[in-house]
């Protein structure tokens, strides 16, 4: 299979198995306990028609739209992702210059690959810091402030994690970070050698933003919940999250919102956007998936905030429904992840093509001509 093979976001996956070592696969596939909310971020679209309206003569479409105050090419942006490097070695780069290409937001995380600086110099368009709130204050100040020295236009408070989910194929598979050439993973990556090769030889693999800090200790391996048990403050709180809105004074996101009344405490701390969002099924299993929980959050402070609906994207059908229900834009990890993996930043760009073509041949076959003309007259529940 090559990447020119690739149509859409399940054949990404498959090839994205062919070229990652198994542990790291599945680091980017899995969800927590039986996975049951990780299948159903995709699934609940399922439940969902849409009703296209024909003879509207619609030759063009504008997908534009604006959110966090910024005017972006395409209602589709590339959510925070940790540890970019091990997909590929191009890392945060090649995503950052896709997501300039295509004009849309781009999610830098706080255990990520590439530097704040790096990517701050790298690309003009829209950049989003994802922040975990550490129990280490100074370093959660010294992050924010790296941020606005480097004109990041965002910054995300990812609010979900408190505790690390129950992530069981990481623990059957061994996955920590960086990788130990244990044994055990020695036959596994050596089924993978152009990876493993990219990794061994290329510049040293590092979490960029948190060098030098306790959860980014060279000698010592951990797993991803490992990292959030014992590095993220597990006290954090509303209080916390004004406090960091007021520190950063600019555009603030809170990602991992599923409830009305969250959403509502949200607005009263003067936070300009919301990710509904569960962390990829990835830490509550068994909770909603965000397209099951939008209408109801837009209903409560849609006119009021920006409500981005994250996860369980695969489909430009997926975007259209979204937007149909309120959201000002979509944004997911998996769907531009397994293309990373597949190709490095023409895989990302290959990826986001195809979503961009769906949502524009989608837009068309609906008679709209630009997403505020989306209603929810155009959907149907089963």
């Amino acid at each position: 299979m090559r990447l020119a093979d690739c149509h859409n976001t399940e054949d990404f996956r498959k090839l994205a198995q062919k070229r990652l070592p198994s542990p790291i696969f599945h680091y980017i596939d899995g969800g927590a306990d039986d996975e049951v909310t990780l299948r159903r971020n995709a699934a609940a679209f399922d439940e969902c028609d849409l009703v296209p309206d024909v003879l509207a003569g619609v030759e063009s479409v504008d997908l534009s739209t604006t959110v966090m105050g910024k005017r972006i090419a395409m209602p589709l942006m590339l959510s925070p992702t940790a540890l970019q490097r091990l997909f590929h070695w191009q890392g945060e780069r090649a995503v950052a210059r896709a997501a300039e290409k295509f004009g849309t937001w781009m999610g830098v995380s706080t255990i990520g690959t590439a530097s704040i600086e790096e990517i701050g110099a790298l690309i003009a368009s829209p950049k989003m810091f994802q922040l975990y709130i550490h129990r280490d204050q100074g370093l959660n100040r010294g992050l924010v402030e790296r941020c606005k020295a480097a004109g990041f236009d965002a910054l995300a408070l990812t609010v979900d994690t408190i505790v690390g989910g129950n992530r069981e194929r990481d623990l059957r598979t061994g996955f920590k970070t960086p990788p130990r050439l244990t044994p055990s993973m020695i036959l596994k990556f050596a089924a993978r050698p152009g990876w493993t090769g990219h990794y061994l030889f290329r510049e040293k693999f590092e979490l960029a933003n948190i060098r030098g800090t306790a959860g980014e200790d060279p000698n010592f391996a951990l797993s991803v919940a490992e990292y959030i048990n014992t590095q993220l403050d597990p006290n954090m709180d509303w209080k916390t999250a004004e406090r960091l809105r007021a520190d950063w004074g600019g555009e603030f996101c809170l990602k991992g919102v599923m409830s009305v009344g969250d959403a509502r405490r949200a607005v009263d701390i003067g936070a300009t956007a919301i990710m509904v969002s569960n962390h990829g099924g990835r830490q509550l299993d068994g909770g909603r998936a965000p397209f099951d929980q939008l209408a109801e959050i837009v209903d409560a402070v849609g006119d009021r905030i920006d409500v981005i609906c994250d996860g369980g994207v695969r489909r430009g059908s997926h975007v259209l429904k979204a937007l149909s229900v309120g959201a000002k834009a979509c944004s997911g990890g998996r769907m531009y992840l397994y293309a990373l993996a597949a190709g490095g930043q023409e895989g990302v760009e290959r990826a986001l093509g195809k979503l961009r073509g769906e949502i524009e041949r989608g837009m068309q076959l609906m008679g709209k001509r630009s997403a505020a003309e989306l209603g929810r007259g155009n959907l149907r529940w089963r």
